[in-house]
């Protein structure tokens, strides 16, 4: 009887291994999120979000249109998750990062700041291009985390794989 117990009791942990192995775990302890939120949070970024506009297809802060601000290189950058998400959802005060959230400053939920705050700052923050919901903000940290923060400077190889193939701008990088 014991020794069934054992046996049964290593089997369930094992069993556990074997599920642990083969599934990726971020370090934030969740599981990886699949490729079609992959896809997601990249559509967020280029499209929606816009993130691109200032921060580069790449998060390497080399932008293509030079009318828009200069936005950090995220390849380099140091913040957390929930730092990334706070940066999204309620811009960087005193600089051009905008809040992506609607509400972000109705009610004190970022900095415990409201919009009258705001007017003691030398430089306004601009409105978003579109504001995110939070799921939307979650998918783009996501994608930033898989495909773009602490990957360092963008070379050929990474850029085929962050494209999924040699496109013309990939071309262009170094080998």
């Amino acid at each position: 009887m014991r020794r069934d117990a054992i046996v049964t009791a290593a089997a369930v942990v094992l069993a556990a291994l074997g599920a642990m192995s083969t599934a990726r775990v971020t370090a934030q302890g969740g599981a990886a999120p699949d490729a079609s939120d992959l896809a997601e949070g990249r559509r967020l970024f280029e499209q929606k979000g816009n993130c691109q506009a200032c921060h580069g297809w790449s998060g390497d802060g080399h932008k293509t249109d030079n009318q828009m601000p200069d936005g950090a290189n995220l390849r380099e950058t140091k913040l957390p998750r929930a730092g990334l998400v706070m940066t999204i959802k309620c811009g960087r005060l005193n600089s051009q990062m905008p809040a992506f959230d609607k509400f972000a400053y109705s009610d004190g939920r970022c900095y415990g700041k409201t919009q009258a705050d705001l007017k003691a700052y030398a430089t306004r923050m601009p409105d978003p291009p579109a504001t995110l919901q939070p799921r939307e903000i979650d998918l783009i940290v996501d994608f930033m985390l898989a495909r773009i923060v602490g990957q360092g400077p963008m070379d050929h190889a990474k850029c085929v794989q962050f494209w999924g193939g040699d496109e013309d701008v990939c071309r262009e990088l170094t080998k």
